[in-house]
């Protein structure tokens, strides 16, 4: 496990892999270092897995939010395939999902997604990683600043700090409510993934927050419904249309 940023470095490719892979292992207990976990014949049909399948079927073929975010991998050279890029898995703790970046592969927790609802922002949430992976150098578990800055545009532009979703969870009626939502949830999210003090994540979190917080890529706005996010779409629609007509 990576400790406090100033004392992390880029570290080498072959350290970075080995943390990426032990990480996967605690988190997700069925990522195994040698390969994909495997789904019994019955256990595809007669458990969480099949409930897991069809709920991320529909969020990838409905929900605006991935759909636009499904688009702009595919632009930046990142396509993503459902069976390659998706695997619906048992998790420890109340972890919903995850982007493991040892293999470019988003972890979907059956046992802890419920409604789809939850899929959609766990979908979304996990695809802004994957499109961050796409699009930059992140050094995942050398450098905290990275991962912070990665949970912040996550829970910024994914829904998660939604006003139906805050007054959820009884949190509401605060003076820039969103921007202390994104702050307290980048926050539980690296404390979920890394061994390191809460001050250290809020640290992380406080130097990259201003940067982070205001890139909207490739929302170009905060889609804070899904009729935000149906617009964003449209935009990044028409925005690569121009661009490819230049």
């Amino acid at each position: 496990m990576a400790g406090a940023p100033d004392e992390s470095g880029p570290g080498s490719a072959a350290g970075e892999q080995l943390q990426q892979q032990h990480v996967a292992c605690q988190v997700f207990p069925e990522r195994l270092a040698q390969g994909n976990p495997q789904q019994g014949f019955l256990s595809s049909f007669f458990t969480n897995n099949q409930k897991c399948q069809l709920m991320l079927l529909k969020t990838l073929q409905t929900n605006p939010y991935v759909k636009l975010l499904l688009d702009a991998m595919k632009h930046s050279g990142c396509a993503v395939n459902k069976e390659r890029h998706f695997s619906c898995e048992d998790c420890d703790g109340n972890v919903s999902g995850g982007f493991d970046a040892s293999t470019s592969q988003i972890v979907l927790c059956q046992n802890n997604i419920g409604n789809q609802a939850h899929m959609n922002r766990v979908v979304t949430h996990e695809l802004i990683h994957a499109f961050d992976h796409c699009r930059a150098h992140v050094h995942w578990f050398t450098d905290v600043r990275h991962l912070a800055c990665s949970e912040v545009r996550a829970a910024n532009l994914s829904g998660d700090c939604s006003l139906v979703n805050e007054i959820f969870r009884l949190h509401f009626g605060l003076k820039q409510h969103h921007q202390t939502c994104v702050r307290d949830r980048a926050i539980l999210s690296i404390l979920a993934v890394r061994n390191i003090s809460k001050e250290v994540a809020q640290k992380a979190v406080d130097e990259v927050f201003e940067s982070c917080f205001n890139d909207h890529e490739p929302f170009g706005r905060i889609p804070h419904n899904k009729t935000y996010a149906r617009y964003a779409h449209r935009d990044f629609q028409n925005r690569d249309r121009y661009y490819s007509n230049i």
